[in-house]
């Protein structure tokens, strides 16, 4: 099992001081399979000495067992232990930054009363000046309900909020936008929308984070109407377009063009839908669609949902019937958004030559990496350990830099279409091999090249405020 800095403890060890003690404790760390990264002294004193251990588990199972087994050996007692990742969230992860200085009476009256006053009249008469007159022009809400986090499910609003958090550091890292976490208390759709269109105003755009389907459809279908601003569900979209630009150097890779592969989707909610979307908009030759139940068929609909419903009309034209092995016959590419472990070698086999997996589950894939690897010639995950990880966060940082540097009304399909394109070119081709489909997370070209792509796709599409970007 691979151990992560996810799962990374600093354990406060009292040892009694005389040779062989430091000795017998790593011993034993290592045969419950502790990783040991450093060994600090806190105090020495003359019959003791407090050591501060820092170990990597596999879970937090595995942490209790093992200071558990520290606990047993004589002359040595652990006497804290702080979880790293607790440790980093400790106060939050967040801070309001002044922009503007405030030491004098001058710097009061500019920023604020009086001279605040001006702007506000400004703004009333001319209200697309509230872009370049306060934050709003480069400001995105992170909005969730708490109903679908990360893998974790429907655990509320206050849950939602670290997640909330990493998602606006992200933003401001990335792509230098301030963003705001919003975790709402309802998960009514009616309610989530009328709160978001109330508080639309302070924001250039809003990213939809965490929120379970159908509601994720609704909500963003409905603030699209409604809203002139960028609003992306980004689980759903996000993903859609770092799976593009993926599947689009595996396809040059193995010598195929997306029109003609036929790909199986297997999970039909919130990405899965997006995915399957997407695809259909960039050209896909054919989609056979599976959920739980099965390939979804047009006219079944006694165990589809609406949106699987829309999906069945447009996906699965040869109207094969039966389960995930059936649908994997001869099928060029393996898309999973549902759930570990369901991916066996025969599966692999039945498809065509040249076989791409993209296994996505979290955080246990839909089949083993290293298994997939001797049957398919590119596989993916979602796993930061493993080769081309495939997440979102390759994606919504360049998008909405884009969207917000020529103001867009929205995000359209072109302008995610344009992103995959962007991202997918961000790797030469003379670099791209099976292990590397996708780039790094921290490759500081990809913002750039999405937000440039993103912006001059919103000006074609008629959607941009300005028809140039900052600084042209």
């Amino acid at each position: 099992m691979s151990v992560g800095v996810a799962y990374t403890l600093t354990l406060r060890c009292q040892i009694e001081n005389r040779p062989g003690m430091l000795g017998r404790l790593t011993t034993l760390i290592g045969e419950v399979g502790g990783d040991i990264g450093a060994i600090d002294i806190v105090r020495a004193e003359r019959n003791i000495l407090v050591r501060d251990i820092t170990v990597r588990v596999q879970d937090e199972q595995h942490g209790e067992q093992l200071v558990a087994a520290i606990n047993t050996l004589q002359n040595i007692k652990v006497l804290q232990v702080s979880d790293r990742v607790l440790l980093t969230h400790l106060g939050g992860k967040l801070a309001t930054q002044s922009r503007v200085s405030l030491k004098t009476r001058d710097d009061l009256s500019l920023a604020y009363t009086p001279g605040v006053a001006r702007v506000c009249r400004v703004i009333a008469d001319d209200p697309e000046q509230v872009y370049s007159l306060t934050w709003k022009g480069n400001s995105v809400a992170v909005v969730s309900d708490g109903s679908a986090i990360l893998g974790l499910g429907n655990l509320g609003p206050e849950a939602a909020m670290p997640v909330m958090e990493g998602k606006a550091i992200l933003f401001k890292e990335l792509a230098n936008i301030d963003a705001v976490p919003i975790c709402l208390r309802s998960q009514d759709p009616d309610i989530i929308v009328q709160t978001v269109e109330q508080i639309a105003p302070s924001f250039g755009g809003i990213n939809l984070e965490d929120i379970a389907a159908p509601n994720c459809f609704i909500v963003e279908g409905r603030l699209e109407e409604s809203l002139d601003l960028p609003v992306m569900h980004d689980d759903q979209h996000g993903t859609a377009v770092v799976v593009l630009a993926a599947l689009r150097n595996a396809l040059r890779l193995v010598g195929k063009t997306l029109a003609d592969v036929r790909v199986v989707v297997n999970g039909v909610g919130a990405a899965g839908t997006a995915i399957i979307r997407t695809l259909i908009e960039a050209g896909v030759g054919e989609i056979t669609a599976v959920d739980r139940f099965g390939i979804l068929v047009e006219g079944d609909y006694a165990r589809q949902t609406p949106m699987q419903r829309i999906v069945a009309s447009q996906t699965n034209r040869e109207r094969r019937r039966g389960d995930l092995a059936v649908a994997l016959r001869g099928a060029d590419v393996f898309i999973g958004v549902s759930k570990g472990n369901i991916l066996t070698p025969d599966h692999v086999r039945s498809m065509s030559a040249d076989p791409i997996i993209f296994a996505l589950a979290n955080p246990i894939p839909e089949g083993d990496p290293d298994m997939l690897r001797q049957y398919a010639r590119v596989v993916a995950t979602g796993r930061s350990d493993q080769p081309n990880q495939i997440n979102n966060v390759l994606s919504f940082p360049g998008i909405f830099r884009g969207a917000l540097d020529v103001n867009a009304r929205k995000i359209t399909s072109a302008m995610r279409l344009a992103a995959a394109d962007a991202l997918a070119n961000v790797i030469p081709p003379e670099e791209m091999n099976e292990d590397y489909i996708v780039p790094s997370v921290f490759n500081r070209q990809i913002v750039p090249a999405i937000a440039a792509a993103v912006a001059q796709a919103a000006i074609a599409d008629g959607v941009a405020r300005r028809t140039h970007m900052p600084g042209d």
